[in-house]
């Protein structure tokens, strides 16, 4: 189950992602927001990760204008690695070193094209499990 959350400037580009998870077959759930009226990015931010750090959603993706102001409260929640991304190198990356369990993405930085390739590329990819990994994410964890 992978959580969705959004607002705003990211509702129309959230769609475009919905539709195509539905079609990729994975369940999805939708935190917010539902329009286009101006919301709160924090609120859909932290309902995200909260859903994904309870374990009632294995990751999530974010959206807003830019990206940045959703991930920073996404990362506010304990046991999230939200991480912005606007190019599938950094998609894949995020995944396999910070073994990330959150993605992020801006809505007026992006086209939906490059977008659903960069959600493609963070579900598919896989964690390393490097030890060199797993011990800096273990860092990350410790606020160290």
């Amino acid at each position: 189950m992978i959580a969705l959350g959004c607002d705003h400037g990211g509702y129309e580009l959230m769609q475009e992602v919905k539709a195509h998870l539905t079609k990729r077959g994975f369940e999805y759930k939708d935190l917010g927001c539902y329009g286009t009226e101006a919301v709160d990015y924090p609120e859909y931010g932290r309902a995200a990760a909260e859903a994904v750090a309870s374990g009632e959603c294995e990751y999530g993706i974010v959206i807003c204008g830019t990206g940045i102001g959703i991930s920073i409260s996404a990362n506010k929640v304990p046991g999230i690695r939200c991480a912005l991304c606007s190019d599938c190198f950094s998609a894949a990356a995020t995944k396999e070193h910070n073994n990330a369990n959150m993605l992020a993405m801006g809505a007026r930085v992006l086209g939906p094209g490059l977008a659903l390739k960069i959600v493609d590329t963070f579900l598919d990819t896989p964690f390393s499990n490097d030890e060199r990994h797993i011990r800096r994410i273990a860092k990350i964890e410790k606020g160290e």
